[in-house]
């Protein structure tokens, strides 16, 4: 054995969508108060509305595309690429057929979609830069290497 991990073995860590939920929440209550008291408190539920759109949006494509690397790591971007297509395809007849001048304001929640989606995207690119990746598989560590003909037990 070559002493490093098979394809599809690396862990997948979706620690960001736990991050990304708080601070979504976070900052969707401040959003949502702020456009309450300056617009109107249905905006602001309109506001809510959007920050959810965006949160089921970044878990979905997370949970999608970790699922899709545990199989294959060729198969990560496919997946990334058919949930994208899949969601926008589902979500644009939704969001075409809101009224012009109805309730949810499709101001307030294109607004909200482009400052949720920067808001997600901020947090997913911390938290790569945070993290130690490798380019090419990591090696096993000492303990954990399999013992073969050409890799026997140590002698001691």
């Amino acid at each position: 054995m070559s002493g490093a991990r098979a394809t599809g073995d690396a862990p997948w860590d979706l620690s960001f969508l736990r991050i990304g939920l708080l601070v979504t929440a976070v900052v969707t209550v401040v959003a949502a108060l702020a456009v309450g008291v300056a617009l109107s408190w249905a905006d602001a539920l309109t506001v809510v509305i959007g920050a959810t759109v965006v949160t089921a949006f970044f878990c979905v494509s997370g949970l999608v595309v970790a699922w899709a690397g545990k199989v294959d790591d060729t198969w990560t971007m496919p997946a990334a690429l058919g949930t994208f297509g899949l969601k926008a395809l589902v979500l644009f007849p939704l969001l075409t057929g809101l009224p012009a001048d109805g309730w949810p304001d499709r101001q307030v929640l294109a607004w909200t979609v482009v400052a949720g989606a920067l808001l997600w995207s901020g947090v997913q690119l911390r938290w790569v830069w945070t993290r130690q990746l490798f380019y090419v598989p990591p090696p096993t560590p000492p303990g954990e290497q399999q013992r073969s003909p050409e890799n026997p037990a140590p002698r001691g």
